[in-house]
């Protein structure tokens, strides 16, 4: 569960950044800029006059104001990315200059620009390819030394684009053309009447090596390229010949570190057996599954150079051991369920075998169902509510890919917030289980699990024990946890607790979701996603089953736009008991903007029904919304701002969620 805020009154955003704004330390030598998530532009005032250095500006001109040559040539000046670092003369101004000429001119052929030519002058003294004033440019520069800024002026004449009038792609091995079973003509993507641009000539050979790569041709290579320029006809003849190495699998893996836990642990995470088919998705595969065992840092794999005697590649993995130990603190508040905070502490090998412990501390807001809270003014101290887990993981059991799994918690909680009347909670549960890794995608879970506590709610209250054998299947072929962009997420589980082995209710409890996306573009910047979700209690009538048991939708997770658990069978006045089937389903468009912006419409609907087995003759409730992301390297910011399409009375017009990853 990602860190959530849920946010329904107004203000707070501004107030925040403007005490961000305040709190940025001041110079008076310098303005500074806030550029909040990069959105708008930074500070571009050169170092101020002084006598020993020689502060500048740089201007660009590029014939045709072609902005996207001029981004390009920006990005490859090095006068442009180190303006505000002056330097102390006219000669290091020019010498910094003059190393400009190579990375501007390469950056112009690779869009295409052949004939190109690139000045810099200050005043009347000028650089050029072939004819450069050293002194000239040098003397320029110091004549403005402790009066103005130096004005660089970069012209840029790009001349005419090159274009492709023939390509041919050759099998080094015969020498010949391949055919198109070999290398499809959406893989070389290049065709007579393209831009000649150096750029897409690279990532044509990219393309080319990669998809053989992914035929299990480890070795593709290109072995020459030949580009024959007619700069009378501004165009480009190009001949690639390439060799796609034999076919090989994989051979031995070697395993270099970890420092505190034995290889073996390593091992059993990854899913490569010599002689299995060569493939790139394989080794990220395998980078990712390594990842999952907690004591990991870094992982690195490298491919051998040449085939072993049975034609397979060898290949190294290098791990690195992770920090051991972590602590850290949280805190939410909700206007709906009220302020949260959270302590944690984690081992990451607590005894030399990767094993990881985590303990976790929480205080809370949990209110009595003594009647309808109605402000947050009424706290008492009675109303402190608390939870406290401790989970245990022991992977690789033996050097197998089994897992050990130990799961503990108390915790005294309440569902009653300003909307309606929930529940209370106390209870302790504790769960043994045994994973099962089949591959990096698919598992098995199954366990033991023991539950002792009471729930109060409208229906009264139910002291219970619940002990059962919950089993578990999950598959993920997604490519990433926090954004999957492709991929799919299957998980089913089934508890029966029966009376036979010491519960107080025959309850068997059984719950399944599933998420699919779906790239609409190479670059994933268009993705489609769903979700669907199901549940189902069955062996026991609804007022027997412990609240906590029964099924609820409603919040960030389930039903964006309704309080949490708010939706599901109601009882007399504003109370929500629950139900003993669930049902939700969800629909997004993630869309990227920038590299860092994206926006998301969605589509939720769901509800909770009194039956073992969802009711469609009762409405779903519904609701829309359009979501914010901000991309970071640690995954997407995500809010969400949702309305109900079909509110109930007490519903609010608008909920607002904030947390780190995808809603799903």
């Amino acid at each position: 569960m990602g860190i959530s805020l849920i946010w329904r009154r107004r203000g707070w955003f501004a107030s925040l950044a403007a005490a961000l704004i305040a709190a940025l330390p001041c110079a008076n030598s310098r303005a500074l800029a806030f550029d909040f998530f990069g959105l708008w532009g930074s500070d571009d005032t050169p170092p101020a006059i002084s006598q020993d250095a020689l502060p500048y500006v740089v201007t660009f001109k590029v014939e045709g104001d072609d902005k996207g040559l001029l981004q390009s040539a920006q990005d490859a000046s090095s006068l442009y990315k180190l303006r505000h670092d002056a330097p102390l003369d006219g000669d290091s101004l020019a010498r910094r200059a003059m190393k400009d000429f190579a990375p501007i001119v390469d950056a112009l052929w690779g869009a295409g620009y052949y004939d190109a030519s690139v000045a810099m002058s200050v005043d009347r003294a000028s650089l050029k390819i072939g004819d450069q004033d050293f002194a000239a440019f040098s003397h320029a520069a110091e004549s403005y030394r402790n009066r103005a800024v130096v004005p660089i002026q970069v012209a840029i004449a790009p001349g005419a684009q090159f274009t492709l009038r023939s390509i041919r792609v050759l099998n080094a091995k015969p020498n010949e053309p391949f055919t198109a079973d070999q290398l499809p003509g959406k893989v070389i993507g290049l065709k007579p009447g393209d831009p000649a641009s150096a750029n897409e000539l690279r990532a044509a050979q990219a393309r080319m090596i990669d998809s053989f790569r992914a035929q299990a041709h480890p070795l593709a290579k290109v072995d020459s390229i030949t580009p024959i320029v007619d700069h009378s006809a501004h165009t480009m003849d190009v001949t690639i010949v390439l060799d796609p190495g034999p076919k090989a699998g994989f051979g031995e893996v070697d395993i270099s570190g970890p420092q505190g836990f034995d290889p073996s642990i390593v091992r059993s995470y990854i899913y490569i057996e010599p002689g299995d088919p060569y493939s790139p998705k394989v080794l990220t595969d395998t980078k990712t599954s390594i990842r999952e065992i907690p004591a990991v840092g870094s992982v690195r794999i490298t491919e051998a150079g040449k085939l072993d005697a049975n034609g397979n590649l060898p290949i190294k993995v290098e791990v690195e051991d992770r920090q051991p130990y972590a602590i850290g603190a949280s805190a939410k508040y909700s206007t709906t369920e009220g302020p949260t905070s959270q302590v944690y502490w984690e081992d990451r090998n607590v005894f030399g075998g990767a094993e990881r412990l985590r303990l976790e501390g929480d205080l809370l807001y949990a209110p009595p169902n003594d009647g309808l809270i109605q402000t947050y003014g009424q706290f008492k101290s009675v109303d402190i509510g608390g939870r406290l887990s401790a989970s245990f993981m022991k992977p690789a059991l033996g050097g197998s890919t089994n897992d050990l799994l130990i799961d503990g918690l108390a915790q005294r909680v309440s569902t009653n917030n300003a909307s309606y009347i929930g529940y209370t909670l106390n209870d302790v549960d504790l769960t043994a289980a045994i994973r099962h890794r089949f591959s990096d995608t698919l598992s098995l879970q199954v366990g033991v699990e023991a539950q002792r506590g009471s729930t109060t709610d409208i229906l009264g209250k139910i002291d219970y024990t619940l002990i059962g054998a919950p089993i578990s299947l999950l598959y993920d072929s997604t490519d990433s946890k926090l954004d999957p962009t492709r991929g799919v997420r299957l998980n089913a589980t089934i508890a029966p607790y029966p009376m036979f082995l010491g519960s107080t209710v025959n309850l068997v409890e059984m719950k399944a979701s599933g998420s699919t996306y779906y790239s609409l573009d190479e670059d994933s910047n268009y993705i489609l996603a769903g979700r669907v979700a199901f549940g189902s209690l069955t062996g026991a009538a609804l007022d027997d089953i412990p609240a906590n048991m029964r099924f609820y939708a409603g919040g960030g997770g389930s039903v964006r736009g309704y309080a949490y658990q708010s939706v599901g069978p109601a009882g007399p006045g504003d109370s929500i008991i629950g139900g003993r089937s669930l049902f939700e389903t969800s629909a997004e468009l993630r869309v990227k903007i920038t590299s860092t912006i994206g926006l998301v419409p969605f589509f939720d609907a769901g509800n909770a029904f009194a039956g073992s087995a969802p009711d469609f003759k009762q409405p779903l409730q519904m609701a829309a919304g359009l979501g914010f992301r901000y991309y970071t390297s640690i995954g997407p910011i995500r809010l969400d701002v949702a309305a109900p399409l079909n509110p109930r009375p007490g519903d609010k017009p608008v909920a607002v969620y904030v947390s780190i990853g995808q809603s799903f």
